[in-house]
């Protein structure tokens, strides 16, 4: 399946999906040290962002957030790629220094895609490409 998406940071990756129906606030959810989200009251609370394409609604919270995605792609702990309802600038401008792929300006459907499914982001094509999943 392939859905029509809008580029915000640039590239193309893979991996296995990681989904939300929670907002996430990088500074404050997710251990820069880890990747694991720490926040119990989070959806994803306990399991590890990296290497994921993580789709979720969109940020929130400081901009130092921003600094904190950068962090965790220094030590290979970031997604490979994010998928937002509608990014907002903390996650725009931490994908962007960062280098990670991220769209936005997809359905809210995306959401019900099963976590573990492979998906492919290629942002500079403006597509998201979904395996497995009927």
């Amino acid at each position: 399946m392939e859905i029509k998406c809008h580029k915000v940071a640039s590239g193309c990756a893979n991996g296995p999906a990681l989904v939300t129906r929670d907002a996430i606030s990088f500074l404050g959810n997710v251990d820069a040290r880890t990747g694991i989200v720490v926040d119990p009251g989070h959806e994803l609370f306990g399991q590890c962002i990296a290497g994921k394409v993580l789709i979720f609604p969109g940020g929130k919270g400081s901009t130092v957030g921003s600094y904190v995605i950068y962090q965790l792609k220094k030590r290979d702990l970031a997604p490979v790629a994010m998928i937002n309802i509608r990014s907002e600038p903390i996650v725009a401008v931490g994908a962007i220094i960062s280098g990670i792929p991220l769209v936005d300006r997809v359905a809210e459907e995306i959401l019900q895609i099963k976590s573990g499914t492979l998906v492919e982001v290629d942002a500079d094509q403006e597509l998201i490409r979904i395996f497995g999943e009927d």
